[in-house]
């Protein structure tokens, strides 16, 4: 009888979780549904060539290397945050530099849906000397991550003020990505 009655209460316990996540799952659809239902499309990402890779992936973290402002009809922006663009048009690029960036994480492990948790951002601006608003250009891309990835998506950061940037883009940004290791 006791048996019988640790393999009930055991049966209830399996139920019990099963249901809490199925709960779950629709009340989180996922990452890649969530990127799609907020409209945000992913392109192939930046190529790897022969000193340059996108990403590396060791144990459960991603690290991606900095990432640029790429625009959906092909270029960068480029220019001084505070003289060349507005803290508006900086955000913007900000954001299409995390648009890049998750392309390029998604090309590393498959799906968005392995994010565990974004870890680091750490945002470069090109911007003048007297220039203060650094955050403010840098929230256009954390603003994207907390969209999709909730609290998951809230990194440590950090964002500072470049005297220059590669070929002159207005922002550049790197990434620290926790990953499941089940697929």
């Amino acid at each position: 009888m006791k048996r019988h009655s640790i393999l009930i209460f055991a049966a209830g316990l399996l139920l019990s979780v099963a249901i809490q996540y199925s709960v779950q799952a629709a009340e989180n659809p996922g990452y890649e549904a969530k990127l799609k239902a907020l409209g945000i499309e992913l392109n192939t990402g930046t190529k790897p060539n022969d000193h340059f890779v996108p990403a590396v992936t060791t144990g459960n973290l991603v690290f991606l290397s900095g990432h640029g402002p790429r625009k959906p009809e092909g270029g960068a922006v480029q220019g001084k945050v505070g003289r060349d663009l507005s803290i508006e048009e900086g955000k913007e690029a900000a954001r299409l530099t995390m648009i890049a960036l998750l392309s390029s994480l998604r090309n590393e492990i498959g799906s968005l849906d392995r994010v565990r948790r974004i870890v680091k951002v750490h945002g470069m601006v090109n911007c003048p000397t007297d220039f203060t608003q650094q955050p403010a250009v840098i929230n256009g891309a954390t603003a994207v991550l907390t969209s999709i990835f909730g609290d998951a998506g809230k990194p440590a950061r950090a964002a500072v003020g470049m005297g220059s940037l590669p070929n002159n883009i207005a922002v550049e940004i790197e990434m620290i990505v926790e990953i499941s290791l089940e697929h």
